[in-house]
């Protein structure tokens, strides 16, 4: 299951006094000490930066939390693996079997798989009923890259090879599936789904852009009409579903290949060897 956020120092709230302490989004007081205000200083580009990236519902008053840096890896990476690379086989023999598809350029193909794969696999989990749970990666110490004396170019490249996804993206993921699960979708409404996100008509550098248009809204009249009939004019769950589907393209795509394909990848980019596994079926899978 996912861990709930760490850190035990209350900054001794008896003995310092407030105004000398910190509180970070988590909550946790950080004392305002000379060894604090050292680190903070290290930290400064970093937390400008999240100041000036973050999203509108982050307060600008807010200090850049370590606990929105959490990394995360599988707890069952074995299995979770197998069956996101199940899922995403799937992915590919349902776009292979679609020859309106096929009938678009090379070009349009692979930019189609190319921006749309991540919501794909994400709508394939939640139709497989992938389940995972994760643990935590242990931060590298700041403190103990000081005291170490490390250069520049050996924290970075410390950095850099920190494992572990993003814990707020695969958070986001993990609650958006829950919600597919909790509407129950059927088989057929998956289909539909997987044809109006792959015919993604905001792809506007396609050469048959209307073409897309149009095969996205056949999908889009072909959903509506199946829940019509099956819920007797219901309108209300089109409309959630359509609504998952807007949410689906914010998933990121790096935390998904950093989650479950890293492992039996290693660097490759796996929007390529989706594109691969079109015409045949690679032997990592």
């Amino acid at each position: 299951m996912l861990l709930p956020a760490t850190g035990n120092s209350d900054c001794m709230a008896t003995k310092i006094p407030a105004e000398k302490c910190g509180k970070c989004q988590c909550g946790t007081l950080h004392s305002k000490s000379i060894l604090y205000q050292i680190l903070n200083k290290e930290q400064g580009s970093e937390t400008k930066w999240h100041q000036q990236h973050c999203s509108p519902h982050c307060s600008a008053r807010r200090k850049c939390c370590p606990c929105l840096d959490r990394r995360v890896v599988l707890r069952t990476p074995e299995a979770t693996c197998r069956r996101a690379s199940e899922v995403l086989l799937k992915t590919s023999t349902f776009i292979r079997n679609l020859p309106s598809f096929y009938h678009m350029p090379w070009e349009d193909q692979f930019v189609l798989i190319q921006q749309n794969w991540a919501p794909l696999f994400v709508l394939g989990m939640a139709q497989e009923g992938v389940d995972f749970d994760l643990r935590e990666v242990p931060a590298t110490s700041l403190l103990k890259k000081i005291l170490l004396n490390q250069s520049s170019t050996a924290m970075n490249e410390l950095d850099s090879s920190s494992a572990g996804a993003s814990f707020t993206e695969v958070q986001k993921m993990k609650n958006l599936l829950w919600k597919f699960w909790d509407l129950d979708i059927s088989a057929k409404e998956y289909a539909y789904l997987k044809g109006i996100i792959l015919f993604n008509s905001e792809c506007c550098v396609l050469k048959c852009l209307p073409y897309v248009q149009l095969l996205q809204q056949e999908a889009q009249k072909a959903l509506m009409e199946f829940i019509s009939t099956m819920l007797h004019g219901s309108l209300s769950r089109f409309a959630s579903i359509l609504q998952l589907i807007a949410s689906l393209r914010d998933i990121d795509a790096a935390a998904i290949e950093e989650l479950f394909f890293r492992p039996i990848l290693g660097e490759a980019t796996l929007n390529v060897l989706l594109l691969e596994t079109l015409y045949n079926k690679p032997d990592w899978l």
